[in-house]
C-alpha cells in the first residue's frame, strides 16, 4: 500500500482511464493536467484517434486543454486493452442504462472488468465510476479480480468513486466537484483517497464501498423526486388555470424550508431518468418499496405526453389539426448549452407528433444529426421568415444562444415548456 502511494505522491504512477466519454475524457485530461501520465482505453477507433490528435468530442475538455496532455507526453488513447498491465490504477467509466424492463444493464462494466482480470498486478488499484446499484462493486467487480490467490485490500485495491459530471457547467467540473470514496476495505478507501487528494480539490471518504454507491442514487433521486412532485403541480395548476411558474417565483421567496425545482417536459440525461430506478430495483431485491421514486418516474415520463397534448389543444384553438401541421421542435438537447441527446424528451415529442401525423422538424445550433429511426428534419436558420413557415414550435431546451423571442410574433402558436417567454406575455404563447 506504501508504495503505490508514494507513486500516487510523487507523480511516478501511470493512470489508466477505461471510457473516454462524457466521465472519462474529462477524468484523463485532469490527471495529466496534474502531471500524470494517462493512458485511456477505448472501443471506439474513432475516439482513440481523436484523443491521440488532440481533437476533443466532449463539451467539458477543451482541445487547448487536450493538445497540450498529447503534446506533452501525458496522455495517449488506445484500443488495445493489454496495456492495461503497464498501469498502477484503472477508472472504470463506462455506460450503465436500463434493460427494458428497467432492470440495471451492468453489462459494460462486466466486460470492463473482464479485460482488466487477467491484467490485475500486485498493488493495482482499480476504482468505479459508473453509476450502479449498491452492491455492484464487492458482489460483482471484487469475486472477478480476486482469482489466483488475490487479496483485496492486501494485493490489490478496489473503490467506488461516484462520478458527478454535469455537462456544460461552467463553475462546476472534474477537479472542484467534491470526490467522494469509499473502499471495499479501509486500506482500499485510503489507497483510492491518495490518488484523488493529488488532483481533486476535495475528497469526501466514505465508511464503505455501499454508501460510496448509494451517494450518487440519492442525489439523483432527490432531483428525480423533486422534478416528479412540481410536474405534477404543473399538472394540477393546468387543470385550475393557475399559472405555476409564478407560483414558484411566490414560494421561492421564502427564505428558508423551500428549494425551488422547475417543470418541463420531461427528463433527459444519462443519470436523472435512469439513476433512481437503479436504486428501486436494488431496493426491491431487499424486499423494499420504493413507492416515492417509481410515482415520479412515472410522472415524469409521462411528461412528454402532456406536451404533445397541449400542442394539440393549441392548434384545436385555432382550427388547426396536428395531422398535416407544420411543427418545429425547438431544442433537441437534454438540456441548455450542450450537444447531448442522451434521453432528451425532445426525441419522444418528434415521434409523438410524427405518429400523429404531423410534419416534424428541428432546430438546435449545438447538434448536427439526430438518432436514426427518430421522425423530423433539420432546420438550419433561425430567421423570421425560416419560421414563420411553421403552424406551431415547441420550447423543449432553451438554448442561451438562441433568440427565442423570434417566436412571438411568427408561428400561429408556440408552446413554452420552459418559461423561456416569460418576458413576452404573447397570445400566440401557450406555456406548460
Amino acid at each position: 500500500m506504501e508504495q503505490v502511494c508514494r507513486k500516487f505522491a510523487d507523480k511516478t504512477a501511470k493512470l489508466g482511464v477505461l471510457g473516454l466519454g462524457y466521465v472519462g475524457l474529462p477524468l484523463a485530461v485532469a490527471y495529466a493536467k496534474a502531471g500524470f501520465r494517462v493512458i485511456g482505453f477505448e472501443l471506439s477507433e474513432t475516439k482513440a484517434a481523436a484523443v491521440n490528435r488532440g481533437e476533443s468530442y466532449i463539451i467539458d475538455v477543451s482541445a487547448a486543454d487536450l493538445a497540450a496532455a498529447v503534446d506533452a507526453g501525458r496522455l495517449e488513447a488506445t484500443t488495445d486493452f493489454g496495456r492495461l498491465a503497464e498501469v498502477d490504477s484503472v477508472n472504470i467509466c463506462v455506460p450503465t442504462p436500463l434493460g427494458k424492463t428497467r432492470d440495471p444493464d451492468i453489462s459494460y462494466i462486466q466486460a470492463a472488468v473482464a479485460e482488466i482480470a487477467p491484467r490485475l498486478h500486485p498493488d493495482m488499484l482499480v476504482i468505479l465510476e459508473s453509476t450502479t446499484y449498491p452492491g455492484t462493486t464487492e458482489e460483482v467487480i471484487l469475486p472477478l479480480l480476486s482469482g489466483d490467490g488475490m487479496e483485496v485490500g492486501r494485493d490489490f485495491f478496489l473503490a467506488f468513486s461516484p462520478e458527478r459530471v454535469d455537462p456544460g457547467n461552467p463553475t462546476y467540473h472534474t477537479v472542484n466537484i467534491p470526490k467522494v470514496v469509499g473502499g471495499v476495505t479501509p486500506a482500499c478507501t485510503e489507497v483510492a483517497s491518495s490518488l484523488y487528494s493529488q488532483v481533486m480539490e476535495t475528497v469526501v471518504p466514505v465508511s464503505s464501498v455501499r454508501v460510496a454507491e448509494t451517494v450518487k442514487l440519492l442525489e439523483n433521486t432527490f432531483r428525480s423526486v423533486n422534478i416528479g412532485l412540481v410536474n405534477e403541480i404543473a399538472l394540477m395548476c393546468d387543470a385550475m388555470d393557475i399559472d405555476v411558474w409564478e407560483v414558484i417565483d411566490g414560494a421561492a421567496t421564502k427564505p428558508f424550508g423551500f428549494m425551488p425545482f422547475y417543470p418541463g417536459p420531461g427528463l433527459g440525461g444519462h443519470c436523472i431518468p435512469i439513476d433512481p430506478f437503479y436504486l428501486s430495483w436494488k431496493a426491491k431485491q431487499a424486499g423494499s418499496e420504493a413507492r416515492f421514486i417509481e410515482l415520479a418516474g412515472q410522472i415524469n415520463a409521462f411528461m412528454p405526453k402532456h406536451v404533445v397534448r397541449l400542442v394539440s389543444d393549441a392548434l384545436n384553438e385555432r382550427e388547426r389539426a396536428v395531422k398535416g401541421s407544420r411543427i418545429l421542435v425547438v431544442g433537441v438537447a437534454y438540456k441548455p448549452g450542450i450537444d447531448d441527446l442522451r434521453e432528451s424528451p425532445a426525441l419522444d415529442i418528434l415521434e409523438m407528433l410524427a405518429e400523429r401525423g404531423a410534419r416534424t422538424a428541428w432546430y438546435d445550433p449545438h447538434v448536427g444529426t439526430i438518432p436514426e429511426g427518430v421522425t423530423g428534419e433539420r432546420e438550419t436558420e433561425w430567421t423570421p421568415a425560416a419560421i414563420s413557415g411553421y403552424d406551431a414550435a415547441v420550447i423543449v431546451t432553451p438554448h442561451p444562444d438562441v433568440d427565442h423571442a423570434l417566436l412571438v410574433d411568427a408561428p400561429p402558436v408556440v408552446i413554452d415548456t420552459r418559461n423561456a417567454l416569460k418576458k413576452h406575455r404573447a397570445a400566440n404563447v401557450v406555456r406548460l
